[in-house]
């Protein structure tokens, strides 16, 4: 078996081989994982060892890209750039199917319930420096906070998911009154008002909540306008970031208020230019 660094053809193999075993899981089916790792040793001449490693390697690429990843494969951070490489080819040559999972729940007839909602990232949960390095590292090469932020299928998810979310936690207190006043905000009017739902506490308080999702974890980057800062920082009593991740498989979710750049760092990735 070879022990030498893994070739563009090998690791373009593995990722395929796994991203077929990543959509039969997704999908509701079965596989064999030591099939696939027998028929994976026969065709490129890796170890099964060897091969299980890489797969949890793929597994912390996809963490990274802000992806769900196989469950069984848990993410093994000690991967090299090739292997981010191979792939985002196969992202693309997939046409970014992953990213279009949220909409495989459409048509179901049962509305869906509140989401737990749990602590934001903080310093005392934060990953190990050399796995935070990595992720941050393919997350910035590959614009995955932009990506999110293009995906219009994701965010209109996200959005409606909130929607049902508030309105159940209004309902399960008592308070069908204010159930009834929810309102999704972009979908009714446009982007532009800072926020996308206008909800309410069970007290009668308003809520104003700008919801931002991800397929991957809770730390992925994702995308804040100068707009919805200035209303958070004009709402600071009333406004929220609803942030939800790993959406695709099992959607999870934190509050963040303002000021936001307590729990954040704020980076301009874009500039106006106007002339002189």
């Amino acid at each position: 078996m070879s022990r030498e660094e893994w070739s563009d053809c090998e690791n373009d193999a593995i990722v395929a081989d796994y991203f077929s075993m990543l959509s039969e899981e997704l999908a509701g089916g079965r596989y064999n994982k030591a099939a696939h790792n027998r028929t994976l040793q026969e065709q490129i001449g890796r170890s099964k060892g060897s091969i299980e490693f890489k797969h949890q390697n793929i597994s912390a690429v996809l963490e990274g890209l802000g992806e769900t990843w196989i469950t069984g494969y848990k993410p093994d951070f000690n991967f090299q750039m090739s292997l981010v490489d191979a792939v985002a080819r196969r992202l693309q040559l997939s046409g970014g199917w992953l990213a279009r999972m949220p909409e495989s729940g459409r048509g179901v007839a049962e509305v869906p319930g509140a989401i737990w909602v749990g602590t934001p990232p903080t310093m005392k949960n934060t990953p190990p420096p050399d796995e935070l390095a990595q992720m941050q590292a393919v997350a910035r090469k590959f614009d995955v906070a932009g990506r999110d932020e293009r995906n219009r299928a994701l965010g209109k998810a996200g959005e409606e998911r909130v929607l049902h979310h508030e309105r159940a936690i209004l309902t399960n207190v008592g308070r069908d009154d204010l159930a009834k006043r929810v309102r999704w905000i972009s979908h009714e009017n446009g982007d532009g008002a800072g926020y996308d739902i206008s909800s309410f506490t069970p007290e009668g308080q308003k809520r104003l909540i700008e919801v931002k999702t991800t397929n991957g974890w809770e730390r992925t980057p994702f995308h804040i306008s100068r707009n919805e800062l200035a209303v958070a920082n004009t709402n600071r009593d009333n406004w929220t970031l609803f942030r939800l991740w790993n959406f695709a498989r099992n959607p999870q979710a934190f509050e963040l208020t303002p000021p936001l750049d307590a729990h954040v760092s704020l980076v301009a990735t874009s500039f106006q230019a106007s002339f002189h």
